[in-house]
């Protein structure tokens, strides 16, 4: 398994990309990955079978969970439990953000 990651490349390749994000580890007791969404790009994510914590690395915009919105910006972290509703919405600069499942993203 590959041990060392350039998570800034991946979230360059991201926006030539049809998807938004990129898991790039994904074992049964971890996952992690680069989630990109550019201004007005809409979140579709749905709730996950496992704990996920976001780093957001740069940006601006919100992250609702469970219908309550939350200021994201530059060295901020959130957790969001399992089977919670959550999604990034309202960035006006391109927003990346780091995030970490408590096991395989499903």
């Amino acid at each position: 398994m590959k041990l060392e990651f350039d998570v800034l490349g991946l979230a360059d390749r991201l926006k030539s990309s049809s998807s938004y994000f990129d898991t790039f580890i994904n074992k049964e007791s971890l996952a992690a990955g680069v989630l990109v969404l550019q201004p007005g790009e809409e979140d579709t994510q749905e709730p996950h079978d496992a704990d996920e914590v976001y780093y957001v690395v740069s940006g601006d915009g919100f992250l609702r969970i469970n219908k309550k919105d939350y200021a994201v910006s530059g060295g901020k972290a959130f957790f969001v439990s399992k089977g919670t509703k959550h999604r990034f919405h309202g960035n006006k600069k391109e927003l990346r953000a780091v995030y970490f499942f408590g096991g395989q993203d499903s």
